[in-house]
């Protein structure tokens, strides 16, 4: 199977996209009143010298766009200095037209007066005059590498999810705005800048569909920037939304990311910086622009600083310019794109396939939106796990029917398929996959227990559930004892598992063997991992919802998910290329295009770690060509070598 990972199309000189979104730090927003041509270039110089080949820039709307009819001329001369400043440094930038909202703050034109920015008619024709007028201005300038139509507009539109517009409304706005665009006669890659926070990735529908509005755009850009309780799943985070934003196909920028240094010490924001930047590569995104270029300490008596003031240090530079942490992390980064040629690699295929349910992207009648949380959770925990086993997982879509083949399918914490996928899946284990699914009760009391048809038949088991009763687990740790050999993991051994959950998720699947084998048990004997034989592959069921209570644990992982992980792939058949034998260690594969092949190894450990790689070739320094056996990471350490 095939994995996501499109790269953008256009000037070959600034891609990959690796850059920072830029506010100079004599003005931030309000930059281009005060605008400082020596202070740009110079912050720019810096950006270059670490390997940085564009920005993200901003027209601040109500500055830029003052009157209905009018543009600010003066500005826009300002504007066409910054983009020769970047002609001059070797570098490129994407414009964001709409900016009513930054770092907290939003800010109208002076003369839009409450009218709605999606659906009165005058007032989108009004965003559409000023992206047509900024376009054909700037659309020849060499420097200009992409368009993105605006920052964050949910979070402008319709303020934090109160009252979203629907999908069909916003789509309409977006191709009005895209069309704007092109109409104008640009020819550099379009999108959003919308975040990619709508259903089809965070499962909250804002009324952003990128299946919708994919018609339109040439990438999708996730900002991400939500925590966690656990520090792999933190470090995976933005990996997996770019993952699942991959929906359309289209390819993944990762557009913003990033951390104020004053929520983390130095060290730990270059352990972000580094872990987001390698993971998120290994999950498909093909672009990165950092949030953001410089600290802005002489602005903390202004907005949106003097109330937001952590935004005055998400710089990756200080207020003088000087490198943080975070900028020499991005240029070993950029080294390492360098040394793969990283616009003409591909990652490799793979045998596994975590399926994502069509419920957290679909309002099915009377489906509940609190369904959606457990669903992405539970998926972000068996990401991190399968990590944690080097069995990189592609992401399979059930409301696109599954496409592609896989010789696993991991169902993780599933409560919810349709009628049609259930069926699907029978077929495909018949014919030789495995297909393994943990039961989930679900995290609120309607309908609970598995909502999907049945479950006995699949699973070769009789359910002994009562109705509208879960079977609560008592224990504070599972304890799974396997009966027979599974895989590597041989019989009498015990895999230890974390209980969490609420009254309605903390909860196991009562079963008898129906034609299914028992091949582990909990602690008090009862069924808790079966397999069914049917045709040439078979279907496996834990009673347990493993990843859910994982991914309802803080400080958890590596917890022994993995273990099962990798049993599982040694049962299907399931290539594991790069395997290290230490769960702290992710290893994966990318393919260059001339049949050279690259291995990446994450580590998720804070101590430091030496690991022999067990790989069917020869490791080979990148930079020496010596082989290697041996890999010694630092902590948080990531090490990329060639597979010969």
């Amino acid at each position: 199977m095939r994995r996501h990972s499109a790269h953008l199309t256009h000037d070959p000189a600034v891609l990959p996209w690796l850059g920072a979104n830029f506010w100079s730090r004599t003005g931030g927003p309000l930059m281009w009143r005060d605008y400082d041509p020596k202070t740009v270039r110079e912050e720019l110089a810096v950006l270059r010298e670490h390997g940085l080949t564009m920005t993200r820039s901003f027209f601040y709307w109500p500055d830029f766009h003052p009157e209905p009819h009018r543009v600010d001329e003066t500005l826009c001369d300002r504007f066409e200095d910054f983009l020769d400043a970047h002609t001059e440094t070797g570098m490129g930038t994407v414009p964001t037209f709409i900016v009513g909202h930054m770092s907290g703050e939003n800010w109208d034109p002076v003369w839009r007066g409450g009218r709605d920015l999606y659906e009165d008619v005058w007032m989108v024709g009004r965003q559409a005059w000023f992206a047509s007028r900024m376009t054909r201005r700037f659309k020849d300038h060499p420097a200009v590498t992409g368009w993105l139509i605006t920052n964050e507009m949910p979070g402008y539109g319709r303020v934090y999810q109160e009252n979203p517009p629907s999908s069909d409304v916003v789509t309409a706005w977006a191709q009005a705005m895209c069309n704007a665009v092109r109409a104008a006669g640009a020819t550099q890659p379009v999108s959003l800048g919308d975040g990619a926070w709508g259903i089809e990735v965070t499962g909250r529908d804002n009324g952003f569909s990128l299946r919708d509005t994919a018609e339109y755009v040439d990438f999708v850009g996730p900002h991400v920037y939500r925590s966690d309780t656990d520090v792999p799943r933190q470090h995976h985070r933005a990996a997996f939304e770019c993952e699942l934003a991959a929906v359309t196909g289209q390819p993944v920028v990762l557009e913003e990311f990033g951390l104020s240094t004053d929520t983390v010490s130095a060290e730990n924001a270059a352990v972000y910086y580094r872990q987001t930047l390698h993971t998120s590569l290994l999950g498909g995104a093909t672009g990165w622009i950092a949030w953001n270029n410089t600290d802005y300490d002489d602005l903390w008596d202004r907005s949106p600083y003097d109330h937001h003031p952590f935004e005055m240090h998400f710089g990756i530079t200080d207020r003088t310019g000087a490198p943080k942490a975070p900028l020499r992390e991005l240029a070993a980064f950029a080294d390492v794109l360098k040394a793969v040629d990283f616009a003409r690699c591909r990652r490799a295929g793979t045998d596994a396939a975590l399926v994502v349910p069509a419920f957290l992207e679909r309002g099915y009648p009377y489906s509940r939106p609190a369904d959606r949380p457990l669903i992405f959770t539970s998926l972000h925990q068996a990401y991190v796990a399968a990590r944690a086993a080097d069995l990189p997982a592609g992401l399979l879509r059930e409301a696109d029917g599954l496409p592609g083949e896989a010789r696993l399918y991991l169902l993780p914490s599933t409560r919810q398929l349709t009628a049609r996928t259930r069926r699907e899946l029978a077929r495909r284990a018949a014919g030789g996959a495995t297909v393994y699914l943990s039961f989930c009760s679900g995290e609120h009391p309607g309908t609970r227990g598995p909502w999907f048809d049945d479950l006995d038949g699949l699973f070769g088991v009789e359910l002994r559930l009562s109705y509208g009763v879960a079977e609560p687990i008592r224990d504070d740790v599972l304890e799974m004892t396997f009966t027979e050999d599974f895989g590597p993991l041989a019989a009498g051994e015990t895999l230890t598992f974390p209980v969490a959950g609420n009254e309605d998720s903390r909860a196991f699947l009562p079963v008898v063997p129906r034609g299914a084998r028992v091949v582990a048990v909990d602690g008090h004997g009862r069924p808790a991992l079966l397999v069914n034989e049917t045709g040439r592959g078979r279907t496996v069921l834990a009673t347990y919802p493993l990843e859910h209570m994982a991914a309802r644990t803080a400080r958890v992982n590596p917890e022994q998910t993995h273990r099962l992980y990798a049993a599982l792939a040694d049962l299907a058949g399931a290539a594991r290329p790069v395997t290290v034998g230490s769960p702290y260690v992710g290893a994966d594969l990318l393919e260059h295009e001339d049949g050279r092949r690259f291995v990446w190894l994450v580590s998720q450990s804070s101590e430091e770690l030496t690991v022999r790689p067990e790989v069917a070739g020869v490791l080979r320094d990148l930079a020496t060509g010596a082989p290697v056996a041996e890999v010694r990471l630092a902590p948080y350490g990531v090490a990329v070598l060639e597979l010969a």
